[in-house]
């Protein structure tokens, strides 16, 4: 996948988990969690959703890394087989 699909994966999985954000608002340095107002639990929602459309496992220890939109990017490609 490219770096756009990746982020196309991302804002549908946003889309589906907080449907009144709007993922375009979102710089790639940003906190994906602060800038659009998610909880905890939407997060994990997010990341699991992500997971699955990537068959990228995202362990809890290497949360820190994909808590902004280049970060989570960046890890998904480079864990894809």
């Amino acid at each position: 996948m490219t770096n756009d699909e990746l982020k196309e994966v991302i804002f549908q999985n946003l889309a589906l988990i907080a449907p009144e954000c709007d993922p375009t608002e979102l710089r790639p340095a940003d906190n994906i969690r602060e800038t659009l107002d998610i909880d905890s639990y939407g997060f994990l929602q997010l990341l699991v959703g992500v997971s699955e459309a990537t068959g990228v496992e995202i362990p809890e220890a290497d949360y820190a890394q994909v808590f902004t939109l280049e970060g989570m990017i960046n890890y998904l490609s480079q864990h894809m087989g």
